[in-house]
């Protein structure tokens, strides 16, 4: 792990910086998923070609939580898709780089995404399209918690299910916050995983800040099922002020606040 460690402190570096110079954003969720898009896109789960964003078989991530797109653009940035100092443009007029993912504008990214559990719901039609016989790739979908409380989430659950989608990887962000408080006070998502479980899902409980365990659990063989990785998480992880604290779910950074987190990671 302590490549990743050192690689998971820069990215989260990334993160801050391009947050700082927006002056807007989601610092809580997207420092808590920084484990999990580098299991994707740098531990060897994610097919791509940062040279060829679009070819017709790649596989396809979806940040269902459109929110923490300061991550994705990060890694993004980190494996080639475009040059790191863009990250600093981030919400800024004219950049590729929206507040919320555009597959329009920026690339690498799979999908536009924003309204929550709309990502759930394309990224089975996404499924759907790579079994068909002129394609074959997989999907990797990135939920969080307040987005599991609606209810397009859980038809989208069913159809999955229903047509056998073994190529359908859902991970959940879980860090026990959302934007009004923690999960228990706005909308008890109970047994998440037994809930997955119940509508047909092979389901496991990872640590979501361990990039190898979050790896294995994406490569592991399939049942002709889809997936679904409940990996645990902090909000906030990396910068102690931030950590486990609701109010940093969309919160600006000033100086201060920046120069300790950055002297904290380190970067």
């Amino acid at each position: 792990m302590a490549n990743f460690e050192a690689k998971a402190k820069q990215i989260r570096a990334d993160v801050v910086d391009s947050l700082y110079a927006a002056q807007s954003g989601h610092p809580g969720g997207s420092l808590s998923c920084v484990e999990i898009l580098l299991a994707l896109y740098e531990n060897g789960v994610v097919r791509y070609d940062p040279k060829n964003p679009q070819w017709a078989d790649r596989d396809r991530v979806v940040l269902s939580k459109g929110h923490a797109c300061p991550t994705l653009y990060a890694v993004l940035a980190d494996v080639g898709f475009f040059p790191r100092e863009e990250l600093l443009t981030l919400r800024k007029l004219g950049s590729h780089l929206q507040g919320h993912p555009d597959m329009n504008k920026c690339p690498g990214v799979d999908a536009s995404t924003g309204s929550l559990g709309q990502g759930m719901s394309m990224s089975v039609g996404y499924a759907l399209a790579g079994k068909r016989p002129e394609h074959h790739f997989n999907v990797y979908t990135v939920t969080g918690d307040g987005e599991s409380q609606e209810g397009i989430m859980w038809e989208a659950a069913m159809a999955a299910a229903h047509y056998k989608l073994d190529n359908l990887t859902v991970l959940l962000d879980h860090n026990g916050l959302q934007i009004d408080g923690t999960n228990d006070q706005v909308m008890s998502l109970g047994d998440i995983v037994a809930k997955y479980a119940a509508f047909g899902w092979e389901t496991c409980v990872v640590d979501g800040h361990d990039v190898d365990a979050i790896a294995a659990a994406c490569k592991a063989p399939r049942c002709g099922k889809p997936r679904f990785i409940c990996c645990n998480t902090v909000k906030g992880k990396g910068v102690s002020f931030m950590e486990n604290q609701v109010g940093w779910h969309g919160k600006p950074i000033n100086e201060e606040q920046y120069k300790a987190a950055k002297a904290e990671l380190g970067v």
